[in-house]
This record gives C-alpha cells, sequence and structure tokens, in this order.
C-alpha cells in the first residue's frame, strides 16, 4: 500500500523486504490508528514511522498558500538520533516534496530559526530546544496531524519526563499519536496512556 514516489527512493536504497517493526507498523499506521511500538535501535523502526507520515502527508498535500505549517512532529532524545531519523525522512521523501527541518540544543539557533521561517512539513527535535523555540515563538504545533515520541525510555532515563508532558499538553487533541520504546517500564506504560488513544 506503500505510493510509488517513496517505493521509488526505497528501491534506490536496495529496501526490498521490510523488517518485523516495520511489517507490523506500516500498515496499521497506514490505516491512521494510533500505534504503541517496542522495537531496539536498528530495527528500521524509523522507516516503520516515516514511510506513513510521508504517505499522510503526501496524500493531504494542502493546496493552502503561504508557508508550510508543521503536521508531523517527532520528538526524540538525542541529537545523533534527530539528524539520523531527518536524514531518513529526507531519503525515503526525496520524491515526495514534503520537507523536514532537525532541531536540537548545544548549538546556536539562528540556522534553525531560519528553517522554521520559511516553513516546515516535519520538525524532528529534542524535547529541551523544541520547548525552548516554541516559548520564543518561532514554533507553533496546533497543525500537527502526527506526532512520534521515538526512544521514549532513554527520555525518561534523561530525565525528560517533565518536558515531554508539556509538549504533549501543546498538541492537539486531534491526531495520529506513534509511540516507540525499547522496554515498557510502568512509567513508560502510564506515559502511553496519557498520550495514545486505544493503540
Amino acid at each position: 500500500g506503500v505510493i510509488d514516489p517513496i517505493l521509488k527512493a526505497l528501491n534506490e536504497e536496495g529496501y526490498t523486504h521490510p523488517t518485523p517493526i516495520q511489517e507490523q507498523s506500516i500498515p496499521i499506521l497506514l490505516s491512521g490508528k494510533d500505534l504503541l511500538g517496542c522495537a531496539q535501535t536498528g530495527t528500521g523502526k524509523t522507516a516503520a514511522f516515516a514511510i506513513p507520515i510521508l504517505q499522510h502527508l503526501f496524500k493531504n498535500k494542502r493546496t493552502e498558500v503561504g508557508k508550510r505549517k508543521i503536521k508531523a512532529l517527532i520528538v526524540t532524545p538525542t541529537r545523533e538520533l534527530a539528524i539520523q531519523i531527518g536524514e531518513s525522512f529526507t531519503t525515503y521523501g526525496r520524491y515526495t516534496g514534503i520537507n523536514n527541518t532537525v532541531i536540537f540544543g548545544g548549538v546556536k539557533q539562528l540556522a534553525q530559526t531560519q528553517a522554521l521561517r520559511k516553513g516546515v512539513d516535519i520538525l524532528v527535535a529534542t524535547p529541551g530546544r523544541l520547548l525552548d523555540l516554541i516559548d520564543q515563538g518561532f514554533i507553533s504545533l496546533r497543525d500537527v496531524e502526527l506526532s512520534v515520541l521515538d526512544e521514549a525510555d532513554h527520555m525518561l532515563d534523561m530525565g525528560f519526563i517533565h518536558d515531554i508532558r508539556k509538549i504533549i499538553n501543546k498538541l492537539p487533541s486531534k491526531r495520529q499519536s506513534l509511540f516507540f520504546s525499547a522496554t515498557m517500564p510502568p512509567e513508560i506504560v502510564a506515559l502511553s496512556h496519557k498520550i495514545l488513544g486505544n493503540p
């Protein structure tokens, strides 16, 4: 059920068979349901959510005038992961016309805010910098249709739980939510209940 512009990019990357997490996730996500995924790093998880997100945005391309609004938000704990996820979106989405921007702390924000000003379809962010730029007025989450919390257990370990709650409170209640974690300790299960509707 994956559309041709994305299949073309996947073929060029040499992808022929989906990994288990991709095989299980992609049909569920294409149908618009929320998802709770338990997957280690390196299992092909990024493609499991990136492909359906790109497809959703491509099929629902707005004829809106004006700059692009953030339609998908991916929150991940580290800059390395954020950069990797952004590169994956660029790779799989190269024929879709859908763009993405990655924001993270530890660097000056100018290049990031300039990209945001131009308009972004998909935003990949670490929690601290995301909240910082929301507070400064550079980011609005009111148009988000899909949200992904990636490596949720790592975010908990890194002390991001309060930031995550703040971010969730800023998202529209009507959205598709994806939640990925390598482990499922009780705090993660409790957090997933707050974010997901009948996953």
